[in-house]
């Protein structure tokens, strides 16, 4: 009976040990999808970011341009008037 019992044992240590090397594989598994994941995403969003940087820096550009713009003409204004007209 004893052995039977501790042959029992036995085999429950070894189905456990078993069964916790297949879990382990599927985490592994599950792990590298979800790092897979959370690559491509992290991938997405940094190409947002790109466009968005890019936009902005276009609008900044066209702004600068408006204001260099609206500084000449502020300049050609108080030289006329400097002047007199003349």
């Amino acid at each position: 009976m004893k052995k039977i019992f501790l042959s029992l044992a036995a085999l429950a240590l070894i189905a456990s040990v078993y069964s916790c090397r297949e879990t382990t594989k599927e985490n592994a598994e599950e792990t590298a999808e979800s790092i897979q994941a959370d690559a491509e995403n992290a991938m997405e969003e940094a190409g947002d970011a790109i466009d968005n940087a890019a936009e902005a820096t276009e609008d900044a550009i066209q702004e600068a341009g408006d204001a260099v713009e609206q500084a000449a003409e502020d300049t050609k204004e108080a030289v006329k008037e400097a002047t007199d007209g003349q």
